[in-house]
């Protein structure tokens, strides 16, 4: 890789990076090369929004086998400029090697303009737990094409292939004063869970059945065609990226945003990180992704 110089107004750069693997988190067969190169450079620019940064550049590593077509990798390139374009979003460089599979590791920096950073560690007990964004139809899209229905509910499919988190709602969130935040990238529980954990809190989501009404009549479908418990995909489900964020009580949420849940104290028998769903335990068995289970 030749060395690129990047301004950096702000004084402090975020920085994120994920890795795609063939068959472990795109198959070439459910998706077009711009497929991949769409989720992979969106994936990394909702790590940034979490911050409350904005996205400015991405470098993108990629291992391809020796008889990859040059029309592959030219199609990855061009989903992933379409992910970057609206936000203005640059790929300032990269390297490759050639191996058995396609591999893309993308870097992702963000710029703070000034603002301080959300982390996932500033939930307080009395906190509003808000979504920006879909939540289920990844992983709806992704059943689907597993049980061989890839013509089947279109926009479930397409939301696997080409999430679309709200980019903007990372620094609006930011500025409204959230007090903590991540993307929804390994399903809801767990990614909440993973919040919860670091805030030393317990969250508690509202009835799934308002919080996620509008979530449940569009996967009602898919769901039935697959005889799947929705709520499950919508709970355990990831990789719609949408940001997941704690707003002081009474609060002016941003637009984009929705309360589906509260923040409470790890008292007595709640320890911090349990993720309760309107005060039981989780109805679902699954609790997302897992990178070394799946």
């Amino acid at each position: 890789m030749i060395g690129a110089v990047l301004a950096a107004p702000d004084g402090r750069v975020v920085v994120s990076l994920d890795v795609l693997v063939e068959n472990r988190h795109f198959r070439r067969d459910w998706s077009s090369a711009a497929d991949v190169g769409w989720r992979a450079a969106m994936q990394n620019l909702a790590d940034i929004a979490a911050m409350g940064a904005r996205p400015t550049s991405l470098v993108v590593g990629l291992v391809l086998p020796a008889d990859l077509p040059a029309r592959w990798v030219t199609g990855l390139a061009r989903g992933m400029a379409a992910a970057c374009a609206p936000s203005g979003v640059a790929i300032v460089g990269g390297d490759l090697s050639a191996g058995d599979e396609v591999v893309v590791a993308v870097t992702v920096h963000g710029d703070l303009e000034g603002r301080s950073p959300v982390l996932r560690s500033g939930a307080h007990p009395g906190d509003v737990l808000a979504l920006a964004g879909a939540q289920g139809r990844s992983v709806a899209g992704m059943a689907l094409l597993q049980a061989g229905h890839p013509r089947a509910h279109l926009d479930l499919v397409d939301s696997y292939r080409r999430p679309r988190p709200i980019l903007a709602a990372g620094p609006a969130a930011a500025d409204a004063g959230a007090t903590a935040m991540l993307d929804v990238s390994d399903g809801l529980l767990r990614d909440a869970g993973r919040l919860a954990l670091a805030s030393g809190v317990v969250l508690d989501l509202i009835d799934p059945a308002e919080a996620f009404r509008a979530d449940l009549a569009v996967l009602d479908g898919a769901a039935r065609l697959l005889g799947v418990d929705p709520l499950e995909w919508v709970l355990a489900g990831g990789e719609d990226h949408g940001l997941l964020a704690t707003f002081p009580g009474g609060a002016d949420l941003p637009e984009s945003f929705r309360v589906i849940g509260h923040v409470h104290a790890a008292t007595g028998p709640e320890v911090a990180g349990r993720v309760l769903v309107h005060g039981a335990a989780a109805p679902v068995t699954a609790r997302g992704w897992d990178h070394f289970r799946g």
